[in-house]
């Protein structure tokens, strides 16, 4: 694999150096980009436009001098051309006679997939976060077909996402491209982000960018968080439910200067309800609470070429659950009744510093560096967990160009320190990982019709040893609105079994390591490679514009530490592969616009997800082969001072799922070899009064299924074979929630 990219590296770099191009970035009187801009050479059929951020690549010889550049609303000008250098060039509005003030709009999709980036990556914007009433991330990707989304166990009610058949372990989850949910957060950290502070949520399928490490394998998720300086003074999000849960949210805006900016965004939830749906003699969901506090400072000058992030927040969450009659005061550790209890600290400080060389706005630099501490104390019944993590992070990054715009790259170096103070009962087992590395990525992209990224990183990592993660993407535009992608890469990680799999200790498995020989747990690092190619072709149908996608992904594990719950229903087993473990996904989508403001968003998902075990080869437990989707939203015209309705409804079908083994169990206490297909129906309606006042209501699992049998033993949670892991469907039933959301502009 090594020689092939250096081949396709060679060959590319290559290739991109026989052409001559004349790149640049059209601003408009602002100094904002203009997308969209038309660039041409006088007398010719040679042309190109803009993209999103305003720069453009256009092929260049001697015999053309004479740039056209033209944007409506502004006067169409003819600049001169010596050599093919970079420009930056500002367009001017055009005068009286012509066109006083243009104003150009477009009805921007809340998914978006691009035609002109490289990589897979899909673009959840701040509308789709709030076609459900998302409180946190890890419920904001019911209404996006590439996540797949599960309840992690029938205690804490806590998502658990999925994406190419792989559980979030298996991708890089960044908040702003910094690493955020890993390690001692894995469990629950996507419930540690509210869903309004959220700008934008990327979704990259398959190999990330070497640029943020060399853990991701299925892919990456990036949620970028509100900017200060585009922030509104005051925003309100308060919520309540059925369940007995309720949310606050505000944020608190203030420009303290021409270059200052800072926003404080304070959460804060709670469930008081004790809810027992079932009849079990369990709580369905957690009585909780949390407080959640972030304080986001932004400089910038862009005289200067200076932008900076500042940001501090804290965290507190206090889970509960367990027997309707448990009283923690009362029963904590003891066999009374069966409870438990996660409570959860969190300090996050972290700063991003970037600078763009005025004269040369093609080359900049940046530095981002974060600390983590995160505390769980916990007890699940009389099992105890308790982790501390200590994380430092740094990452310094060049970017320039070889050349010209077509060629890009960026190198640099970067550090990670974790800290852990792991107790599962009295066994300590924590320990200290350290990584230091350094990557280089380089970019040849013609927005035409093709683009590539290819690079790599060497990391020294003081138990995974120094090893090479070579990553590619390849883009191909065969005709009008289809785009052709590839991309291959090698991921490497170290599993933190305890941290990534707390369902388990909500049951009376017994957790076995069966290997003793590695670095981590006795177990060695993780090692896969994935392939994968994607197919985007765009049409019209009876005058409407529509989508059709194709994915497919493969990801081959050379090396797995298994989660084995086929041996027996009391015991968890992890050890090293012995053979082999793949994960193979297809995802056809068809996206269509029914009317204007009217649109159909489907899709069909199949997973091959097996694995060898000790007992044999056998599919991926909790996974089902076979999902269907479907998204419809509707919105009306707005009317006058902003009033307006929206509607949205999602189905899911999930197939039938591999169960873990409990043919051992007595009768009464087994489950079988697969769960029935079911399937559950969202919708949400959103009425605007203004453009600072709107309420919302909704349901979720509208059809009301439930798992008839979500905890086994539950009549004797403390004998063997009590188990809350086996959950492959809703555990609550249906959930009706409203709410309002109020802003001051």
């Amino acid at each position: 694999m090594r020689k092939i990219f250096l081949i396709l590296f060679l060959f590319t770099a290559a290739f991109a150096q026989a052409q001559e191009t004349i790149s640049g970035k059209i601003l408009d009187d602002k100094k904002q980009p203009l997308p969209g801009a038309s660039l041409y050479w006088l007398n010719t059929t040679i042309g190109t436009s803009t993209i999103e951020d305003g720069t453009f690549n256009l092929p260049y010889s001697s015999e053309n001098t004479q740039l056209v550049i033209s944007y409506i609303g502004f006067r169409t000008d003819t600049l001169s051309i010596a050599s093919p250098n970079y420009i930056t060039y500002t367009m001017k509005l055009s005068s009286g006679k012509e066109l006083d003030e243009v104003e150009v709009t477009k009805n921007r999709k809340s998914l978006e997939r691009s035609y002109v980036k490289t990589a897979n990556v899909s673009n959840m914007g701040s509308k789709e976060l709030l076609k459900a009433a998302c409180c946190n991330i890890g419920e904001s990707f019911e209404t996006n077909p590439s996540i797949d989304v599960n309840f992690s166990d029938a205690l804490t009610g806590t998502r658990q996402i999925k994406m190419l058949g792989l559980t979030s372990p298996y991708l890089l989850i960044a908040e702003e491209n910094i690493p955020a949910v890993r390690g001692a957060s894995q469990a629950y950290g996507l419930s540690f982000v509210p869903g309004t502070w959220v700008e934008s949520i990327q979704i990259t399928k398959g190999a990330g960018s070497v640029v943020n490490g060399y853990e991701s394998i299925s892919g990456q998720i990036n949620y970028e968080l509100l900017k200060p300086v585009n922030d509104i003074p005051f925003f309100l999000n308060a919520y309540g439910s059925t369940g007995g849960r309720f949310e606050l949210n505000t944020h608190f805006n203030k420009k303290v200067s021409d270059k200052w900016s800072s926003t404080l965004f304070v959460h804060g939830n709670t469930r008081v309800a004790k809810n027992d749906m079932n009849d079990d003699g369990f709580l369905d969901n957690p009585l909780a609470k949390q407080v959640n506090v972030m304080n986001r400072w932004q400089y910038t000058d862009a005289e200067k070429g200076w932008v900076s992030f500042i940001n501090a927040r804290y965290m507190r969450d206090e889970k509960q659950t367990g027997e309707l009659d448990f009283d923690p005061d009362r029963d904590k550790l003891t066999t009374n009744y069966w409870g438990s209890e996660i409570n959860t600290d969190k300090l996050d400080l972290s700063a991003k510093f970037g600078y763009v060389f005025p004269d040369m706005p093609f080359q900049s630099m940046g530095i981002q560096t974060a600390y983590n501490w995160h505390k769980q104390e916990s007890y699940f019944g009389l099992k105890q967990y308790d982790i501390d993590q200590k994380s430092f992070y740094s990452n310094l990054i060049f970017n320039s160009i070889i050349n010209n715009t077509l060629n890009k790259f960026s190198t640099g170096i970067n550090f990670t320190y974790d800290n852990y103070d792991e107790f599962v009962n009295t066994t300590d087992v924590g320990r200290i990982d350290n990584s230091v590395g350094a990557f280089f990525e380089y970019t040849y992209d013609n927005t035409d019709n093709f683009s590539i990224v290819t690079g790599g990183r060497f990391d020294v990592h003081n138990r995974l040893g120094a090893f090479f993660t070579p990553r590619m993407h390849l883009r191909y535009n065969p005709w009008n609105k289809a785009v052709l992608r590839a991309s291959a890469g090698r991921g490497k990680r170290a599993a933190n079994i305890f941290a990534e799999n707390q369902a388990y200790f909500g049951s009376s498995r017994e957790l076995n390591i069966l290997n003793s020989g590695g670095k981590v747990y006795g177990l060695d690092p993780e090692i896969a490679w994935n392939y994968g190619v994607s197919f985007m072709q765009g049409f019209t149908l009876f005058n409407k514009n529509a989508e059709f996608v194709v994915d497919f992904y493969r990801t081959d594990f050379e090396n797995r530490a298994v989660v084995d719950v086929f041996a027996s229903p009391q015991q968890v087993q992890f050890y090293n592969l012995e053979g082999a473990s793949s994960a193979n996904s297809l995802q056809l989508e068809l996206n269509y616009e029914i009317t204007h403001h009217f649109n159909i968003r489907t899709a069909y998902k199949y997973y091959d997800v097996t694995t060898d075990y000790t007992s044999g080869t056998a599919e991926m437990p909790l996974q089902s082969k076979h999902r269907f989707f479907t998204n419809v939203g509707y919105e009306t015209h707005v009317k006058k001072g902003g009033k307006q309705w929206k509607f949205d409804f999602t189905y899911n079908w999930l197939g039938k799922q591999r169960l873990p083994y409990t043919g051992t169990n007595p009768v009464q206490e087994q489950m079988g070899n697969y769960s029935p297909a079911f399937s559950l129906m969202n919708a949400q309606i959103t009425r605007t009064f203004s453009g600072v006042f709107e309420v919302y209501v909704g349901g979720e699992n509208i059809g009301n299924y439930r798992q008839d049998k979500a905890i086994l033993g539950a009549s004797d949670p403390f004998g063997p074979y009590f188990d809350t892991s086996i959950v492959y469907a809703p555990v609550f039933g249906q959930m009706y929630y409203a709410g309002l959301r109020f802003k001051i502009k």
